[in-house]
């Protein structure tokens, strides 16, 4: 099951038998409304704050993919997941009324894939029958706890990003009909010494360029294999790092086929800078448009390369480096086993 130090192979090739995807109003705006399955008109959604606006998208991805599949809420047994706010309490109210066992998670917008691996070992490894996994994440309160509140109308420079309002689930089982997860492979700290809050692209590429050649090298594997490497929200300066210096060790990924979720959820004219980001970016991203390419065939194989920043408000403050990390997944067309 183990390949090198750091890739899962998953033998039994669990099987993604249905997704929820939210969205909010600029994600209703952007280029691929058509991946979510809830969109709503305001960020408030009837909520007092926009932490309890955060909790109902997540709940409402949860319902959505437990309605899109065959079973029944009662035969999930757990749910892996987690988001950007405080001790990740959106998730945890989200998951306060299920009867799942819950482990919460935490690795910034790397949490995406971090759930899916996780779930797909479980699964693998007859752990677990049904996990369901996903993150949320709302501009307006994150935007308050890492950065400034949005009415205060703070100036950002060109290479910040916007947190993309929305939550994404997905549900892993040992039989079924969907996309197969054939192999993950688990993201190492990498510090680069950057310090800028303001340009998390520029802080995780090295991340995510670490996390694709060891993938690649463990599973001895080409970059041709996938027909997309799908990043999570790198945006235009992380992607073109990225890219750079990969071209720089040897590895060469075609610009049409080295995808970014956070430069394909928003239009061109969309206020966003330099595009889109949070733990949903690469949620909705996968589970909500590169997932149906895999199921109408557009492609057969993509790896999901998820990045996360690991710094906290009050690292900032304290001058603190801006560790970060990517998990990587492998996702392939199949029906699963019968």
């Amino acid at each position: 099951m183990l390949l090198g130090k750091r890739t899962w192979n998953f033998p039994n090739k669990p099987v993604i038998i249905s997704t929820g995807t939210v969205g909010g109003p600029l994600e209703k705006e952007g280029k691929i409304p058509d991946a979510f399955d809830v969109l709503y008109d305001e960020n408030w959604l009837e909520q007092n704050s926009f932490e309890q606006a955060q909790q109902v998208l997540l709940e409402e991805a949860i319902d959505q993919a437990i309605k899109k599949s065959s079973i029944q809420e009662e035969q999930v047994e757990f749910f892996l997941g987690g988001d950007l706010i405080n001790q990740i309490t959106p998730t945890t109210f989200a998951i306060n009324s299920k009867d799942f066992g819950y482990m919460g998670l935490f690795n910034a917008c790397a949490t995406s894939t971090e759930g899916l691996a996780l779930a797909a070992h479980m699964v693998d490894s007859n752990a677990a029958n049904f996990v369901l996994t996903g993150t949320s994440s709302h501009n307006a309160a994150t935007e308050r706890q890492y950065r400034y509140p949005t009415e205060y109308g703070s100036q950002k420079p060109p290479t910040a990003q916007w947190t993309v309002t929305g939550a994404g689930c997905a549900l892993v089982a040992k039989q079924g009909t969907g996309p197969v997860i054939t192999s993950a492979t688990i993201g190492k700290v990498v510090d680069m010494g950057m310090t800028d809050p303001f340009n998390m692209g520029g802080a995780m590429a090295p991340a995510a360029v670490d996390t694709i050649m060891t993938h690649l090298k463990e599973r001895n594997v080409p970059p041709s294999y996938y027909d997309l490497i799908i990043t999570g929200d790198l945006g235009k300066v992380g992607r073109e790092a990225s890219l750079e210096l990969l071209n720089q060790k040897g590895i060469h990924i075609s610009q049409d086929k080295f995808i970014d979720c956070g430069l394909s959820i928003y239009k061109n004219d969309q206020p966003v800078l330099a595009g889109g980001s949070g733990a949903a970016c690469s949620t909705v991203g996968i589970y909500g448009h590169f997932l149906q390419k895999i199921i109408k065939g557009k492609v057969n194989r993509i790896l999901a390369v998820a990045t996360g920043a690991l710094h906290s408000p009050l690292t900032v403050q304290q001058k603190g480096t801006i560790p970060c990390i990517a998990h990587a997944v492998s996702i392939e067309s199949g029906s699963g086993l019968s």
